[in-house]
């Protein structure tokens, strides 16, 4: 908990230096939210560390810790990107192999709610069980196979539901 003090100093800094911080900051990042984030995060440092905020030097004090802050967001946002250059790289040569299935399924199977299609993929492609099911899905192992149950039950009505290819079809012969 807060000693008053602490907080009322803490307001005090707060109000005299944020407009100055978002200035310093939106003037170094390309994005108002970044900017936004580095004050944000700089006076969270300074809640923290009040008691280590020197009186007479309080304002430059900010401004170092925001420039500290700027730079760990600047090293991460460099993580990120070489993080998602390296998995571009991985995944150019990925392929996925969705099952050959004749014309009236696929239709049938796009019919269905994204969440039952999701629920059928998880079982069938995936090879959950529904115990499992219930852990990707969030839920109790009752719940999942009550949604397994809804979700095949739905896709056994619109198997049985004709298709315009299923009908042309009829009609040719």
């Amino acid at each position: 908990m807060a000693r008053a003090p602490d907080a009322a100093r803490f307001e005090a800094l707060y109000r005299s230096c944020y407009q100055d911080l978002l200035g310093y900051a939106l003037r170094r990042v390309d994005r108002p939210e970044s900017a936004a984030d580095v004050v944000a995060d700089t006076f969270l440092v300074a809640w923290r560390r009040i008691d280590e905020v020197p009186d007479d030097q309080a304002r430059p004090w900010l401004f170092g810790v925001a420039r500290n802050v700027m730079a760990n967001h600047q090293r991460a946002d460099r993580r990120r990107a070489d993080l998602g250059a390296r998995l571009r790289q991985e995944l150019a040569d990925a392929t996925t192999i969705e099952p050959s299935v004749p014309p009236e399924i696929a239709h049938a199977f796009r019919a269905l709610p994204e969440g039952d299609r999701e629920v059928l993929r998880l079982v069938a492609w995936e090879g959950l069980s529904a115990d499992e099911l219930a852990v990707a899905l969030g839920c109790t192992a009752n719940a999942a196979r009550i949604r397994l149950h809804r979700a095949r039950r739905r896709f056994a009505e619109a198997l049985r539901t004709p298709t315009f290819t299923s009908r042309e079809r009829s009609h040719r012969d």
